[in-house]
């Protein structure tokens, strides 16, 4: 039964567009917080800046033109101004007011000359005010102030922007994350589609992918590359296990056939050991099955990298020639080796490298004829890889059998009556792919050129 579908709010998108938004939200309150500071200190600033300049002006016409001098001349200012745009107030040394808007000199207001942040009523009502008081000669008192309250509808406008723009924010956020839910949920669907198909049976299920290189199509194209390896690996197995059964059944078969034999004819002792004798020759052609197999799956999933040494490939050919060449003087073949030993290491496997190198020449004595000729050979590629071939004049391999040599128990049309049983050159493929190379079969004209590059 397939899973409830998830809460579209714990979803993988939905989680990660609100994670956006809220760092978006944290960015711009770091971003505001700083920024209303700076608004609110620059216009205190200001505002006392001003004060103190129209203060230092009052001041200078009641030096010049006296108290009465000064009264006239900010009643002709609060004509001018605009109505509570500044509060002036001037004031005897008994706090009699002369002039100025405002209608009594405040009763907790200090009598010392400075700046101070005060309550002020004013017309009914209690307004919180930044003025300056300057004490002038023959005591007289000056206040120049102005409502803090002033600029408020600007603050508030400020912050209603800023509440503003977080809720578009979270709106985008939310839709931001609709839209990548339904995109990554229509993806996930086809892996999980596709992921379905496999676990039925259906191994050629492939991804979807586009022309595009966003991620999802990075994700998709590796995981079909993976896909098409297990495939092929299932296949792989698949036509081993029939390869295995099959190729067994002979060797198995002849097995109880001889031992069915013995059991029933009850031969003399002579003819008794010399089935005993073929029984354990096909007994040992199975270990020998097995024993290819499992070095084959060692090879496959890399374990023997562990063994790699320094390895001198030209010395590893030329000492599997010298091993050979008794056979090949009494098949009345020709056996040569040539290479140069002082440039050829790598990192390798000795152990593998000399048997893929020895079933490449056991295959060549198989079908090269009497007084044909087997060479062996040695070079450096100028990509840095090192190249060993084994070259024969015999039949060689038809061109379309040629892909097929390497698959595992298979034996060619020419291959059939010799021994062995078709695991030879799949050895050799698995060392060259463990090695960071490549084995591929030519036409040596007449005879086959079989080559392996090793990094």
């Amino acid at each position: 039964m397939a899973p409830a579908p998830a809460s579209p709010l714990r979803s993988s998108a939905y989680t990660l567009a609100f994670s956006y938004v809220l760092l978006g939200l944290v960015t711009l309150v770091l971003f505001a917080a700083p920024l209303g500071y700076a608004w609110r200190v620059t216009i205190d600033d200001g505002r006392t800046e001003i004060l103190q300049e129209d203060a230092q002006r009052f001041t200078e016409v009641f030096r010049q033109r006296g108290p009465d001098g000064l009264v006239a001349f900010l009643n002709e200012r609060m004509s001018m101004q605009i109505a509570a745009e500044r509060l002036l107030l001037l004031t005897d040394a008994a706090h009699t007011v002369l002039a100025g808007n405002l209608p009594a000199w405040p009763g907790d207001f200090p009598e010392r000359q400075g700046v101070y942040n005060a309550p002020i009523k004013l017309s009914g009502r209690t307004v919180q005010a930044r003025l300056v008081h300057v004490v002038l000669p023959g005591g007289y008192h000056l206040v120049v102030a102005r409502d803090m309250a002033h600029f408020r509808p600007l603050e508030q406008r400020f912050w209603y922007s800023l509440l503003a723009a977080m809720g578009v924010l979270l709106l985008l956020g939310m839709l931001g994350g609709f839209l990548i839910r339904r995109a990554v949920l229509r993806r996930i669907d086809d892996l999980s589609r596709t992921a379905t198909g496999i676990v039925l049976g259906d191994l050629s299920r492939r991804l979807p992918t586009t022309r595009g290189q966003d991620e999802f199509n990075t994700l998709s194209r590796t995981i079909n590359g993976m896909l098409d390896q297990i495939e092929q690996l299932v296949h792989g197995v698949r036509n081993v296990s029939n390869a295995i059964a099959h190729d067994l059944r002979t060797p198995l078969a002849e097995l109880r056939s001889r031992l069915e034999e013995v059991s029933v004819t009850r031969p003399p002792l002579a003819e008794t050991y010399a089935e005993v004798d073929g029984a354990v020759a096909d007994v040992d052609r199975v270990i020998g099955i097995f024993n290819a197999l499992l070095r084959l799956a060692e090879i496959d999933t890399g374990a023997r990298r562990s063994g790699f040494a320094e390895v001198n490939v030209a010395e590893v050919a030329a000492g599997a020639v010298e091993f050979y060449l008794p056979a090949a003087e009494l098949r009345g073949v020709s056996l040569t080796f040539r290479g140069d030993q002082g440039m050829m290491t790598i990192l390798g496997d000795p152990v593998l490298l000399a048997q893929a190198v020895g079933n490449l020449i056991d295959n060549a004595l198989k079908f090269t004829p009497e007084g044909g000729a087997i060479m062996v050979e040695v070079t450096s590629g100028a990509d840095g890889k090192v190249e060993m071939s084994v070259s024969d004049n015999g039949p060689g391999i038809p061109d379309e059998e040629k892909p097929r040599v390497t698959e595992r128990f298979y034996r060619g049309d020419m291959g059939r009556g010799t021994p062995g049983v078709g695991l030879g050159l799949s050895l050799v493929s698995a060392v060259a792919k463990l090695h960071g190379g490549a084995f591929d079969l030519a036409d040596n004209h007449p005879g086959l050129k079989a080559r392996m590059r090793l990094a």
